[in-house]
């Protein structure tokens, strides 16, 4: 397991990818830091690049690592090795790649001109986004052999939770704004890991004031016990789900 894991990430970082990343993370924080002395601020415009750009870079990142290495997975699925430990040494040196890579690039600035609960928060919850996208990636990568198809998937996934949730969201909102909707709209935020790791950021900043009585009610659920375990353990299943799915439909694919 541990020598498969090893040469998946020697692999990885021999084709430059994870350089690349790691660099273009670094210079976005760093510009973003000479732009602005405000730690909120810097959060902030860091929390709306990663949101986008982080969960779109993982999955299309783990779709093509996973058919580019297609054919080392099949000589290795021919040897006397368990096949949980060929698929897992992959996803794991995608994950630990893409992770190190938000961990370096964002965090060594923060290093360097500071940082606060927010932006550790951020760095949490980037390497949370990057797990979960890399396992629907993996997910999507097994269900089909086509390359095409599987990043087309990977891709609808993302623009799904980005994009078009949130809108669905605030149709919700708006057919219903005549009842009290904050638990409905805290439950419709846990059903996707990218409005959970926003509004976790967001609870992080002095601005919750302006998303009226549902930021207020928001600003209690998550500064209390209850609210940060609930969140962190929803966090955790949506970490878990794709990569549990992938594993499971790895094990009884026949390549």
């Amino acid at each position: 397991m541990f020598k498969l894991l090893k040469y998946a990430l020697y692999d990885i970082l021999k084709s430059r990818f994870a350089i690349i990343y790691t660099v273009f993370l670094a210079l976005v924080a760093i510009s973003i830091y000479q732009v602005s002395d405000d730690l909120s601020k810097v959060s902030l415009s860091l929390m709306n690049i990663m949101i986008l750009f982080i969960p779109l870079i993982a999955a299309v990142f783990a779709t093509t690592h996973f058919y580019n290495n297609l054919e080392f997975i099949e000589l290795m699925l021919a040897q006397p090795v368990k096949r949980i430990h060929v698929f897992l040494s992959q996803l794991l040196a995608v994950v630990i790649m893409l992770s190190l890579s938000i961990l370096l690039g964002f965090g060594l600035p923060m290093l360097l001109w500071g940082a606060d609960s927010s932006l550790l928060t951020l760095l949490a919850v980037g390497v949370v986004l990057s797990s979960v996208f890399a396992g629907f990636a993996f997910l999507a990568s097994v269900l089909t052999r086509d390359k095409a198809k599987a990043i087309g998937v990977s891709l609808a996934l993302w623009i799904y939770f980005s994009l078009v949730y949130d809108g669905l969201v605030l149709y919700v909102i708006y057919s219903f704004a005549d009842y009290p909707l904050e638990k409905t709209t805290l439950a419709l935020v846990m059903l996707n890991p990218v409005d959970l790791g926003r509004i976790l950021m967001l609870m992080q900043l002095d601005i919750s004031a302006l998303m009226g009585y549902t930021g207020a009610f928001f600003q209690q659920f998550f500064s209390s016990g209850s609210g940060i375990l609930i969140s962190t353990g929803m966090l955790l299943i949506w970490m878990l789900i794709p990569n549990f799915l992938a594993t499971r439909v790895f094990r009884k694919r026949d390549f």
